[in-house]
């Protein structure tokens, strides 16, 4: 699992009936060596949301097969879930991340 900020929707209209029930959100994956939890250049891709996530927040993201193992996500072609939305990230002593 990796950690990721919410920067975007995907609408589609026409898609596979695996992904009919599934809100698709455009994520950037973070950079936690930064002094601050930044979102690296690049690299964004496409996840399904599994958690309620919204625009601008932190979430946690399962990649692969892992990414189908939840309940209802088992015939979901999908390589990336959103599994959580972060409340929280604690580097050592430092507060990297607090939600609002």
């Amino acid at each position: 699992m990796k950690l990721g900020r919410v920067v975007g929707t995907v609408v589609s209209t026409i898609k596979s009936s695996g992904l009919n029930s599934h809100k698709l959100l455009l994520v950037c994956p973070l950079d936690l060596a930064a002094d601050s939890v930044a979102s690296k250049d690049g690299e964004t891709f496409v996840a399904i949301d599994l958690a309620g996530a919204g625009e601008h927040e932190i979430v946690l993201v399962s990649y692969g097969s892992a990414a189908r193992i939840s309940a209802g996500t088992s015939d979901v072609p999908t390589d990336a879930a959103i599994v959580a939305v972060v409340d929280n990230v604690q580097i050592g002593e430092r507060n990297a991340y607090s939600k609002g």
